[in-house]
């Protein structure tokens, strides 16, 4: 760890290779818990829904980006351009994570790792696999609360004075509000 001030009582900041690897870490673990829920949906909801009050658990499936947006477009296309789009997502993340403080640290992990899970999802049979139903919202996954969570911290933890870096210093990562 270094230090961002001299002497004594000095706040002890993690250095921007800890920093990448809480990201990948966090990442990870949303990817991992997400692809694991939708094996565990695959499974045991195939032939039924089970019903918890505002969230019931029902199996879909989703060939379409967000919202079933382009669920008529080729599925080697929805694939590639989700793929691209976390890939974009993931070289920001990697940037930005050397400064970012942990807020919008934590949101980008969650944001990455959604994307990360959709899309290895997605590469196996060209569709997403939803299985949160709400009778108002169209079915989701835990993938999509993730991004949609990660996109709110980053939002709420970005500084809204000006042009400001999410990452604390890094031209190639920089934000601009306002």
């Amino acid at each position: 760890m270094s230090t961002s001030a001299r002497g004594p009582g000095a706040r002890q900041v993690p250095s921007p290779r800890r920093r990448r690897l809480a990201l990948a870490a966090g990442a990870a673990l949303v990817a991992t818990v997400d692809l694991s829920a939708k094996a565990l949906a695959e499974s045991v909801l195939r032939d039924r829904a089970v019903g918890f009050g505002p969230v019931d658990l029902r199996l879909a499936h989703n060939p379409g980006a967000a919202f079933s947006l382009g669920a008529d477009a080729p599925a080697r296309l929805v694939v590639t351009g989700t793929a691209v789009i976390t890939a974009a997502l993931g070289m920001f993340a990697w940037r930005a994570a050397t400064g970012a403080p942990r807020g919008r640290l934590t949101g980008l992990a969650l944001m990455l790792g959604g994307a990360t899970a959709n899309v290895v999802d997605r590469a196996r049979d060209g569709v997403v696999t939803d299985y949160l139903h709400t009778r108002w919202w169209p079915t989701f996954n835990l993938a999509d609360a993730a991004i949609v969570t990660g996109a709110a911290l980053l939002v709420l933890t970005t500084p809204r004075d000006g042009a400001r870096s999410i990452s604390g210093g890094d031209e190639a990562a920089t934000l601009e509000i306002g």
